[in-house]
């Protein structure tokens, strides 16, 4: 699957999001998911465990598209401390939405940019999200969508029937899924031509990001 014209890098991941997100910057790529083990660590912090897991999917993509630079992403939603993925089950997603609501936590994703079999560019980006007090019924409304299953802490920011997230402190495209300012940074490293350099969020990527799913700005502060 590619992206119109000819890919001049290929993502490695399954998420329309990071998808969508990618295609805000013009410029055509591949899509090919890479299969790796995404067990965490004893003692491994949220920063520490998405870098490991962006740069293990960009290097298995590589092995399987050894001719354009990989991109690799991972997301994780770190609540004082403990690491939220993916919920597996109803009551998993269940018990993360009641954790997170009415709370602040942190969303940290990890860009991992493969060129030559090398690592090229490694960073992780950190966004503190506050939730507001949705009640009982909006989040059995939510589960039973099916929605929580493949996000990181069991919520989309962008959900519009939802919309669980009051405010946000930097990069939006960071809590959808993938940074766009490290992604172009790391396709630049790669000796790609992003036609941009991104500033310190929120930049006109993160603007673009939110227009595209939320047709404006979340309260102050975001």
């Amino acid at each position: 699957m590619s992206t119109c014209g000819d890919p001049v890098f290929t993502l490695a991941s399954a998420s329309p999001r990071r998808r969508e997100l990618l295609a805000l910057l013009q410029l055509p790529f591949a899509v090919s998911p890479a299969d790796v083990d995404e067990t965490s660590r004893p003692g491994e912090r949220g920063d520490q465990l998405v870098r490991r897991f962006s740069a293990a999917k960009a290097l298995a993509g590589a092995r399987s598209d050894p001719h354009r630079p990989v991109l690799g992403a991972d997301t994780i939603v770190v609540l004082e401390g403990s690491l939220l993925g993916k919920p597996s089950s109803l009551d998993e997603a269940r018990a993360m939405l009641r954790a997170l609501r009415g709370r602040q936590h942190t969303v940290v994703t990890a860009v991992a940019v493969v060129a030559d079999r090398s690592v090229v560019w490694d960073a992780s980006v950190e966004t503190p999200v506050d939730m507001r007090e949705y009640s009982e019924v909006e989040l059995e409304q939510y589960i039973v969508s099916g929605s929580p299953f493949d996000k990181a802490g069991g919520y989309a920011i962008q959900a519009r029937d939802f919309q669980p997230v009051r405010k946000i402190q930097g990069c939006y495209p960071n809590v959808v899924g993938l940074p766009l300012c490290e992604a172009v940074r790391g396709l630049r490293a790669a000796g790609l031509d992003t036609g941009r350099v991104p500033t310190a969020p929120p930049c006109d990527l993160c603007h673009r990001a939110r227009a595209l799913y939320e047709g404006g700005p979340l309260t102050a502060g975001a």
